[in-house]
């Protein structure tokens, strides 16, 4: 799968250079226990049923310990893979495959993971033609990689951070003294982005489509409050569902003729997949 324009090459390298700094510290002590001149040979097994991603971080990881290590991938980012399928099989300098071992599986079982969970949530409304969104509720300096594993999973993103659309919710409304006031700023400030804002009444809906809002986000609403939402605005505006939405949930509030539901735990609630590397020899 190709990367997003948000999530360069040049990211991919800085975050495993950060964090096999942090796992080897001063040297991987127990590694060079194996003579230096030895060569392995080992294979990624995945464990469960899942949706990969990660492939760039696992082979940054190994490209920066030795650039000699060859990694034969079986998959693609974005695939589909059932419990105990052989991922890739690697093979070069023994230390450097144990040492590169751990941070390599953290990548790639906790991207995996958030492409497996957003693939099971994206099921659940298919045909509905609602898209789900991730949010900004994300692990501290992984953001565009999660968000990354989101996309490979089916999902979509929402905005990436505080610099790419403008996102009005209640502390910005009571600051600006109202939504019209907010809006109408924002219009001012940075016409060239979506502006959204978020609602908690129908009220509020009416008052955000007559401003102008290009999205408007139905806060924590029951569902017949969410169809009469959508019949309020008829497509003046994109809606979007939001606030503790569970998977259970999902088509309910699909069916009520909203855009967009963003849920917050695609990237913060991560159930890591469970992969193995394995040494052939």
């Amino acid at each position: 799968m190709t990367l997003p324009a948000y999530l360069s090459r040049q990211e991919i390298e800085q975050q495993v250079t950060l964090a096999l700094a942090e796992d080897i510290g001063q040297g991987d002590l127990t590694a060079a226990l194996i003579p230096d001149n030895e060569t392995s040979s080992a294979t990624i097994l995945c464990r469960d049923d899942a949706v990969i991603c990660g492939i760039n971080w696992v082979n940054e990881v190994f490209h920066q310990l030795d650039s000699t290590i060859a990694i034969d991938w079986q998959v693609n980012d974005g695939d589909r893979v059932y419990a105990n399928t052989v991922l890739a099989n690697i093979s070069g300098n023994s230390r450097q495959l144990l040492t590169g071992e751990r941070t390599a599986l953290n990548f790639l079982q906790t991207l995996s993971g958030v492409a497996t969970q957003t693939a099971s949530y994206v099921k659940a409304v298919e045909r509905t033609g609602v898209k789900l969104l991730d949010t900004r509720k994300t692990l501290p300096g992984l953001r565009k990689a999660l968000k990354y594993a989101v996309l490979c999973g089916g999902g979509h993103n929402h905005r990436v951070g505080l610099y790419d659309a403008i996102l009005i919710k209640e502390n910005h409304i009571m600051a600006a003294g109202s939504i019209t006031s907010a809006v109408k700023q924002a219009q001012a400030l940075n016409s060239n982005v979506m502006i959204e804002v978020e609602t908690e009444n129908l009220d509020e809906v009416r008052e955000a489509l007559n401003v102008g809002a290009n999205r408007i986000m139905l806060d924590n609403m029951d569902n017949a409050t969410m169809r009469e939402a959508v019949s309020i605005v008829n497509g003046g505006a994109e809606l979007e569902a939001s606030g503790g939405v569970g998977k259970d949930a999902l088509r309910a509030i699909a069916e009520t003729g909203v855009d967009y539901i963003s849920i917050g735990s695609l990237t913060k609630h991560v159930r890591a997949i469970d992969l193995s590397m394995r040494f052939q020899h």
